[in-house]
C-alpha cells in the first residue's frame, strides 16, 4: 500500500516513524508534504525531545528525504489539490495538518489522485465516518468509506473504556476530564489566542479548556450519544495524558469486578488496544506505550454499587499514531 502524508507535525512524524520502523507489512510512504524545509523535517525526524534519537539515518536535501537509504519525495505545497498523489500512485493520504477536516477540504486529495483519505482529527461536514480501532472499525467498508477520521487521541482512549463499561454494565450517564499534555495549539509564553486560557504559558500552567471527545463518542458508539459530557485540563507536560471517567452504571457491581472485566477485555477482544496495570503508575511511565488506554486498577473507585470512577492513561502522540497506522492498513 502506497501512503502519502500531508503535514509532518507531531502526529505526522510519529506515523511516518511507525510506518518505517514497524512490521505493518506492505506499507510504503512514498511522498510527504509540509511547509517546513526538507532539511528541517529530516532534523525533526532524527532527533525528538520526547522519544529521543531514533535508530535511523535521516538526510534531507532538495525535495527528497533519505531515511536509512530509502528515498521519500517531499514538497511544500499549500493546496492539496496540487499534490502529486496520482503521479505517485498513492492509495491513502494521511491528512495531519488539522487544516482540511471538511469533506470539501479532504476531497482535494482525491482530486489530486489519492484513492482514500484518513484525517487525524475529528472530521467536519459529513465525512464518510469516524472509526476507532478496536471499537467500531469493523464497520469500515472500503467500498463506501473514502474520507474518514480516526477522531482524536482522547476519543481513542475513551472509546474502548466506554465500550467495555457500556457492554458489561450499561452507562446511564457520565462526565469525563482529560488531564492532557500541552500541544502546539497553546502558547509557550502568555499571548493572544481565540481561546483566552489556551493563550497562557503552556509549560507553566494547568489550563482548563474544552474537549470534543464526549461529543465524538456518540459517532463511535451511538448508544452513548448524549450520555457523556466533559472537559479538559492541559497540563505542563510535553507528553502523557490521563482520562478520568466518572459515570453512573445501570447494573450494580464492585471495584474488583470492574477491574476483572477490564482484564478480560484487555486479554481478549481489545488485546493490544487496552491494557490493565496493577502498579502505581505516573505519566512518564506510559510515554511510548502503544495502548489506546491503560487502566490502573488502584485508581478504580466506587460510591455504592453504580457510581464509578476509572482512570485510563494514554500517550497522546505515540498511541494515537499507532492507531492511525492500524486504520490505514484496513483501508485498502
Amino acid at each position: 500500500m502506497r501512503i502519502g502524508i500531508n503535514g509532518l507535525g507531531r502526529i505526522g512524524r510519529q506515523v511516518l516513524r511507525i510506518a518505517l520502523e514497524s512490521h505493518h507489512g506492505g506499507l510504503e510512504v512514498v511522498h510527504v508534504n509540509d511547509l517546513a524545509s526538507v532539511e528541517n523535517l529530516a532534523y525533526l525526524l532524527e532527533l525528538d525531545t520526547t522519544y529521543h534519537t531514533r535508530d535511523m539515518k535521516v538526510h534531507g536535501e532538495g525535495n527528497v528525504l533519505l531515511v536509512d537509504g530509502q528515498e521519500i519525495s517531499a514538497s511544500s505545497e499549500k493546496d492539496p489539490a496540487k499534490l502529486p498523489w496520482g503521479e505517485k500512485g498513492v492509495d491513502v493520504v494521511f491528512e495531519a495538518t488539522g487544516m482540511f477536516r471538511t469533506r470539501a477540504g479532504a476531497n482535494k486529495h482525491i482530486t489530486a489522485g489519492a484513492k482514500k483519505v484518513l484525517i487525524s482529527a475529528p472530521g467536519q461536514s459529513m465525512i464518510d465516518g469516524h472509526f476507532v480501532v478496536g471499537v467500531n472499525d469493523h464497520r469500515y467498508d472500503r467500498h463506501r468509506h473514502n474520507i474518514i477520521s480516526t477522531a482524536s487521541c482522547t476519543t481513542n482512549c475513551l472509546a474502548p473504556v466506554a465500550k467495555v463499561l457500556n457492554e458489561e454494565f450499561g452507562i446511564e450517564h457520565g462526565m469525563i476530564n482529560t488531564i492532557h499534555a500541552y500541544t502546539s495549539s497553546q502558547n509557550l509564553v502568555d499571548g493572544q489566542c481565540s481561546k483566552f486560557r489556551r493563550g497562557r504559558a503552556a509549560a507553566a500552567n494547568l489550563v482548563p479548556t474544552t474537549t470534543g471527545a464526549a461529543a465524538t463518542i456518540g459517532l463511535i458508539l451511538p448508544g452513548l450519544a448524549g450520555k457523556l459530557h466533559g472537559c479538559a485540563v492541559r497540563s505542563p507536560l510535553k507528553c502523557g495524558s490521563l482520562l478520568d471517567l466518572t459515570c453512573t452504571l445501570k447494573k450494580g457491581t464492585n471495584v474488583d469486578e470492574v477491574n476483572n472485566v477490564f482484564r478480560h477485555w484487555a486479554e481478549g477482544p481489545l488485546k493490544g488496544i487496552l491494557a490493565v496495570d496493577d502498579r502505581e503508575l505516573v505519566s512518564s511511565d506510559i510515554v511510548g506505550k502503544p495502548y489506546s488506554a491503560i487502566i490502573t486498577t488502584k485508581d478504580t473507585l466506587m460510591v455504592g454499587d453504580k457510581f464509578l470512577k476509572v482512570f485510563a492513561w494514554y500517550d497522546n502522540e505515540w498511541a494515537f499514531s499507532q492507531r492511525c497506522v492500524d486504520m490505514i492498513t484496513r483501508m485498502m
